[in-house]
């Protein structure tokens, strides 16, 4: 499916209701390697709507998979504290679920083998999945085997000929797939009768009480509540028995899922809890979702503010962190280099090229501390702990740190 999306891709039902319009933006992780490439640059709806039926909330306009993924620069190995979070992760599972030699453990959009390299360690036969082959290449060089492919029914039927799964992991994968349906189906088709789900997404829940509008982006089809996403995977025969909260991706959620005639498993207090909270908060009337939009618009006034009455003290700006939700977010409030000077990035396969739709340069860490700028915007601010101590050198010359959501604020 390429282009406007007329009914919801979970349950049919119709998109009447717009939660967020982030107009015309290209694709989050589509950098430019020159100011010349600039004028091919495509740019794309990006609306979130909510789905009048089952409240799944999705974007309604896709973007051909090729723009998205060929060429992917975004790979976890540059973050600690997400390779400590899979690290741990991998401990919790191999007792969890007694993985064995024998054991085969699959990973959905497994990137460059960040988590199932853990596995590997433990002797415990692993296979990725991810349609990107650069990040695939990555992978093969650390020893973790993976199939460059776009996960779905038709691949999990020709895998599954061969081999089922122990466990299917699928960490910040569901967002990504525009056919929802055939994708889950996939999963129970691949799946032993006595085999694991696991999968991990933002929480729809902390989206809209934090106002995280930049985790919104082409890539991101669908942003999930438990309650949307429970009725997904009865659909396809999957019961969803325990859930966890996670501080990750600015709060996600931990979903454990199994075939849904199994009896030897029954349902964890958790799911009761996450499910009230959804309740009490709105996440089942459309008028919660209409009221976001204004929030929205906060944000992004405040963050123009701050960037103009910075240009007025003639303060340099720097941003840290070229990820996907910075490109959301600077993108929507009109930013240009003229506010912003450089992004700093760790991964080389961003730097020496310019943010999409921005054109900002992306430069090393290190050109960052030499520039010495008056404030330093950290863009993914779900990891602006371990950045604070990575660049705690900023404080030397005075520097301060910026967060821009839910409102601007500037650190002392």
């Amino acid at each position: 499916m390429v282009g406007p999306v007329q009914a919801c891709r979970s349950c049919g039902g119709s998109l009447t209701v717009t939660m967020a319009d982030l107009g015309m933006q290209p694709a989050s992780n589509a950098f430019l390697s020159s100011a010349a490439a600039a004028a091919d640059e495509q740019r794309f709806p990006l609306r979130a709507k909510v789905c009048d039926v089952c409240r799944l909330v999705q974007i309604d306009h896709d973007v051909p998979p090729q723009v998205l993924f060929d060429d992917y620069v975004y790979f976890s190995s540059y973050s600690d504290e997400w390779l400590l979070h899979a690290r741990r992760y991998c401990e919790m599972a191999l007792q969890r679920f007694c993985l064995s030699t024998s054991s085969l453990v699959v990973e959905l959009a497994s990137n460059d083998g960040y988590l199932l390299k853990n596995f590997v360690d433990a002797n415990i036969p692993v296979l990725g999945i991810d349609p990107s082959d650069t990040v695939a290449a990555a992978a093969a060089k650390i020893g973790v085997p993976t199939l460059v492919e776009f996960f779905g029914l038709s691949v999990a039927e020709r895998l599954a000929r061969r081999a089922q799964a122990d466990l299917i992991i699928g960490n910040n994968v569901l967002a990504h797939v525009p056919m929802l349906n055939d994708f889950v189906a996939g999963v129970a088709r691949l799946l032993k009768p006595s085999g694991y789900v696991t999968m991990e997404f933002p929480h729809l829940l902390e989206l809209l009480e934090h106002v995280e509008f930049d985790t919104i982006y082409h890539e991101h089809y669908s942003y999930f509540s438990l309650y949307a996403i429970e009725q997904v995977f009865e659909r396809q025969g999957l019961r969803i028995y325990d859930v966890e909260t996670l501080p990750t991706h600015g709060g996600s959620l931990r979903i454990f899922a199994a075939h849904a005639q199994r009896t030897d498993i029954g349902a964890s207090p958790g799911l009761s809890e996450v499910r009230a909270r959804e309740q009490a908060a709105g996440l089942s009337e459309l008028s919660t979702y209409r009221r976001f939009a204004n929030r929205v618009d906060e944000c992004r006034t405040s963050l123009r503010n701050f960037l103009a009455e910075a240009k007025r003290a003639s303060k340099m700006v720097a941003g840290y962190g070229a990820a996907a939700k910075g490109n959301t977010l600077l993108n929507f409030c009109q930013v240009t280099p003229d506010d912003i000077a450089m992004v700093a990035d760790r991964n080389p396969n961003k730097q020496s090229k310019l943010l999409p739709g921005t054109h900002i340069p992306v430069v090393s860490p290190q050109v960052l501390m030499q520039a010495k700028p008056d404030y330093v915007l950290i863009l993914p601010w779900n990891l602006q702990r371990e950045i604070r101590e990575q660049l705690r050198g900023v404080a030397q010359w005075g520097g301060r740190f910026v967060t821009p959501v839910p409102l601007t604020r500037v650190d002392p």
